[in-house]
């Protein structure tokens, strides 16, 4: 475009852009461009501040203890904190498209605050004498009214245009156009406009992409309408939806420069797809290994892996006797139902490439695989008996693994191991699948707390973009957060 033609197609598109917003009905704020890790902090933040905000006013309304004793303690609130922040991952309460959905949002932040204050009023020592019924009823009360509203108060205001980036997207072909439907499928299920991002528009090169529209986001020309653009646009982050970055022009790499000298940020698609989904985009990473693997591993990580072997351990000993407990009942209902062994044995690729046998409780009939050979499992598998599948959507029929555990061969979190038959497949098919194998598998993962069951190469890709993501970012937060919703998972039966 030329300049004229483009401040024409810029005046147009705003006021398109002024007629949608009074078309949705909502009310014209200033502007306060929101970043993701901001959303969350605000979310994490207000509810904190919101939650011991009702222990303190439930205190204060106490007479009988005085008002002074309301700041006595402080480990009541931190206690409450935590307890807070367990029940929210549970619940996951800090889902940015489940938070700008009203219905899912006040579900879920109603369950959170429910199971918070009542688990808070039942834990001895660590908290207030909350003994009389109508001191609890009343900070179950607060707490539960006040952070339903909260969340209805997000749900409206904050998913508004003027709360998203703009961003500016370099690059209208695959990478682009893949980031630009992931964008428009998330508004979907979110059911509101993104609450993260708002695409101004796409520059590329080519001139077969010029004034076209991808995801209803304008094309507007080449790389020297950069620099105009971020003006005319307010442009507040340019993503770099180039797959082999290695070929950029000098041109081009000479305006992103000047980009980051006016204070607008550069980053990548790749690291705007971690952000919003949590998953790694292994087709669009191209040979950029340092976006891919740790390079570079810090003492803390060292002190962390050699803590966590520790903690697996430990807690391996402790599954085993409460499996030990249990099993007895497991048996008698599978000799029941399918008479056969108790456990199962299968062949799995562990870390490194090396070959392990993973031991479960079996939850299919005898030989399942007899005629067929290794193949798929399937949802509602005809061949998983009646208690195998209790089992599985409890989990519990992973818990012998906490033997593989002991031997090192598996941790409790890490990527799902495979068979090496299906390896052998998806390493052909799916780039950097063999990175799985860079770190220990696990019982559960960050793929298996996020994503169903994987019974095709499509739902294997996605699960891999899941793993990528963790083996990129391991640590103890996202550790915990693993947990937390594996044990949700656990305790609802939506295991596969």
């Amino acid at each position: 475009m030329i300049p004229s033609e483009l401040d024409a197609y810029l005046n147009d598109t705003a006021q398109g852009y002024q007629t949608r917003v009074r078309a949705i009905g909502r009310i014209p704020l200033p502007s306060l461009r929101l970043r993701v890790s901001e959303r969350r902090l605000l979310l994490v933040l207000v509810d904190l501040l919101l939650i011991n905000g009702s222990l303190a006013l439930a205190l204060w309304l106490r007479t009988d203890i005085g008002r002074a004793y309301v700041w006595a303690l402080p480990r009541w609130y931190v206690v409450l904190s935590f307890m807070w922040l367990g029940c929210a991952i549970f619940f996951d309460v800090y889902n940015l498209s489940s938070a700008a959905h009203p219905p899912t949002a006040v579900r879920r932040i109603l369950g959170a605050s429910l199971a918070a204050t009542l688990i808070y009023t039942l834990t001895p020592v660590l908290t207030p004498p909350l003994g009389a019924r109508s001191q609890t009823f009343l900070f179950v009360s607060i707490g539960c009214a006040v952070l339903p509203i909260w969340r209805l108060l997000y749900a409206q205001l904050f998913v508004q245009p003027w709360f998203s980036q703009q961003a500016l997207v370099v690059g209208a072909g695959p990478a682009g156009r893949e980031l630009a439907m992931a964008l428009s499928q998330d508004n979907r299920t979110a059911d509101s406009a993104h609450i993260s991002y708002e695409l101004a528009g796409y520059i590329d090169a080519n001139p077969a992409y010029w004034e076209t529209t991808i995801c209803d986001a304008p094309v507007f020309g080449g790389h020297n309408l950069l620099l105009p653009l971020l003006r005319r646009l307010a442009v507040d982050e340019v993503v770099l939806a180039i797959t082999h970055r290695h070929r950029i022009s000098e041109d081009l790499l000479d305006a992103l420069v000047q980009c980051t000298e006016q204070g607008v940020r550069v980053t990548t698609m790749s690291l705007v797809y971690e952000r919003l989904f949590g998953r790694v985009p292994v087709d669009h990473l191209g040979n950029d290994l340092p976006r891919l693997l740790n390079m570079e591993e810090s003492v803390a990580e060292r002190v962390y892996a050699g803590i966590r072997r520790l903690a697996d351990i430990v807690l391996a000993i402790a599954v085993l006797l409460v499996l030990g407990a249990v099993m007895p009942a497991i048996l008698a209902a599978n000799a029941l139902t399918s008479p056969g062994d108790a456990f199962y044995r299968q062949r799995r690729v562990g870390r490194g490439g090396r070959l392990f046998d993973i031991i479960k409780l079996r939850t299919m009939i005898p030989d399942a695989e007899k005629a067929s050979g290794p193949v798929w499992a399937e949802l509602n598998d005809p061949r998983i008996t009646p208690v195998g599948r209790w089992l599985r959507r409890t989990r519990l029929d992973e818990l012998p693994q906490a033997i593989n555990v002991l031997r090192g061969e598996m941790s409790f979190i890490g990527p799902r191991p495979e068979r090496p038959k299906f390896v052998e497949e998806l390493a052909k098919e799916l780039p950097f699948y063999r990175t799985r194998h860079a770190v220990r598998p696990g019982l559960t993962g960050w793929a298996q707390v996020q994503y169903r069951y994987a019974n095709s190469v499509d739902d294997a890709r996605i699960k891999l973009e899941y793993d990528l993501y963790y083996i990129k970012h391991y640590g103890p937060l996202l550790d915990l957060q693993i947990l937390v919703k594996t044990l949700a998972v656990m305790l609802r039966c939506r295991g596969a």
